[in-house]
């Protein structure tokens, strides 16, 4: 009987351990549905199991914000230095709990504190959408280039501390790269960001067009699409960029008004298959030589 009793408990033991196991699989399962906000603001706090689930590094190989910002009106919070250090927060968590697997980040607000942590631990990131970062740098862009080559897709959309340089970094050391944006916001009437985002950003747009479609020309050959809103490049950028980008299959150049519709025809004859979200804006001969002078 004493021996009986000592192999059930054995047993019970054994079987209780398989039991925690397949509940702890079962419970990544059902996290894995839930949204990230779901989790973050609902299971996580639901007790330390379920918190300590969350964190499971195959629940974090993805970070994607993008869909509750889509989902919300701009608000003038959002560029307030304490926005920025939670949604900075937030990157620092997942890059944590992620163990070097995650491959996808989509926000927008943060800052070189947190990127630089995504450029030391996250060598498999393939997709890195940052709009609307005023406090990322050229430094740090020059850390991802380095840390993360394995990058298809980069969205850096107004953020207007992001020069040419860092455009010429990451296409040296990220040869897979097929998807680049680069909108700026529109400098020809910025009545809809006025009150939200800060007036000297507004005024901070980048205004060297041509020098950043050089860098794209000479240091991206496997471009697949562009996306350049209401940039201040030419007919000469557009033309440099066409001559280094041969697969190129897509460029949207919304609101670029120095870009001729001659440029635009010159584009196409060279590559058949690009397809040109044009700007329909055009100006005149006289005032796009003030503007050459000028720039």
């Amino acid at each position: 009987m004493e021996g009986y009793n000592q192999d059930n408990t054995a047993d019970s033991g054994e079987l209780a351990r398989d039991w925690a196991g397949l509940i702890s699989e079962c419970l990544r399962n059902i996290l894995s549905r839930l949204s990230l906000e779901d989790r973050w603001l609902g299971a996580m706090l639901v007790c330390k199991a379920w918190l300590q689930e969350c964190k499971d590094p195959t629940l974090n190989s993805v970070l994607d914000l993008e869909t509750n910002f889509d989902s919300v009106t701009e608000l003038p919070r959002f560029w307030t230095p304490e926005f920025e250090s939670r949604i900075d927060n937030v990157i620092i968590s997942v890059v944590g709990w992620s163990n070097g697997s995650l491959s996808e980040i989509r926000v927008r607000h943060c800052s070189d504190r947190s990127l630089s942590l995504v450029a030391r631990r996250c060598p498999n990131i393939q997709v890195l959408s940052i709009k609307s970062c005023p406090h990322v740098s050229d430094i740090i862009m020059s850390e991802i280039a380095s840390g993360c080559p394995k990058l298809k897709e980069l969205d850096i959309s107004y953020c207007y501390q992001i020069s040419h340089e860092s455009l010429k970094t990451i296409g040296s050391h990220c040869p897979n790269l097929q998807i680049l944006r680069r909108n700026i916001m529109n400098w020809l009437d910025s009545s809809p960001h006025v009150g939200i985002v800060p007036n000297e950003y507004l005024n901070a747009y980048p205004r060297d067009g041509n020098l950043e479609a050089a860098a794209i020309g000479n240091s991206m050959p496997h471009l697949l699409q562009l996306e350049l809103q209401f940039s201040k490049l030419m007919g000469v950028g557009l033309d440099l960029i066409c001559e280094g980008c041969l697969d190129l299959e897509y460029i949207d150049l919304s609101g670029c008004r120095s870009v001729s519709r001659r440029a635009i025809e010159n584009a196409k004859s060279k590559l058949k298959k690009l397809e040109i979200k044009k700007p329909n804006i055009y100006i005149t001969r006289s005032v796009l030589r003030w503007e050459r002078h000028d720039y």
